[in-house]
């Protein structure tokens, strides 16, 4: 039986580079759903079925409490910081002071981001606290969820925010770097059963196989630090 799972796209790079080695090590076959935390939480709400959450951790624990997944289950997977990214091939704006963060914004001619990742929810928030929205908001390429490093290949933006680990995800990006010390967002992951799910033991062993000592150098190649 497949294992389903319902996945955040900040894992998706690492999840997609990790099921290989699982399956080679007699894993059952898996099947991921990849999306943003607000749609897959709307297709939980709908009644959709899966046997493992792989999601931020406050989204993954409001689950719980929720009934929704089975809170003994729970393990921290990995976290990645927010970052910055251009398209292969243009100019690297400087980013290591938030003085020099805000002049990249200032600068920019546009900005992607997401509205319903975690990274793009921070994102919008945070031109606020800085005192940029007014200037900054205009010139922002949204879209729900996905790869943000898509539009940047694409032509549809000069610059991309979005967690390291979905930035690298996307061939044809380049990682400026992390958000500078004042304004970064560390972002936890965790996975966990769904209560009463079809494949509890092809769940676990999945879990079980992520949150391995073998799987921490892919996580770190991808941008995230394991636990």
């Amino acid at each position: 039986m497949a294992i389903r799972v319902f996945a955040s796209n900040s894992v998706r790079g690492v999840t997609e580079a990790l099921l290989p080695s699982f399956q080679a090590s007699g894993g059952e076959p898996v099947e991921v759903v990849f999306d943003a935390a607000k749609a897959l939480l709307r297709r939980i709400a709908a009644g959709e079925a899966a046997d493992v959450a792989l999601l931020g951790t406050p989204t993954l624990q409001d689950l719980v409490a929720q009934g929704v997944i089975d809170g003994a289950s729970v393990r921290a997977v990995a976290s990645s910081g927010v970052g910055v990214g251009v398209k292969s091939g243009t100019p690297h704006p400087k980013i290591d002071t938030v003085d020099a963060f805000r002049q990249m914004l200032l600068d920019a001619g546009s900005i992607a981001h997401t509205t319903e990742g975690a990274s793009g929810m921070y994102f919008s928030g945070l031109i606020d606290t800085l005192g940029l929205g007014e200037q900054v908001r205009p010139k922002t390429r949204t879209r729900p969820g996905g790869l943000i490093g898509e539009v940047l290949v694409a032509g549809g933006a000069q610059i991309g925010i979005q967690q390291i680990s979905e930035l690298r995800a996307v061939p044809g990006v380049d990682l400026v770097g992390p958000l500078p010390t004042g304004v970064q967002k560390i972002f936890g992951n965790s996975a966990g059963l769904f209560a009463g799910c079809a494949n509890p033991e092809g769940g676990a062993a999945l879990i079980a196989f992520l949150t391995s000592a073998a799987a921490a150098p892919v996580y770190e190649a991808h941008g995230l630090t394991a636990g």
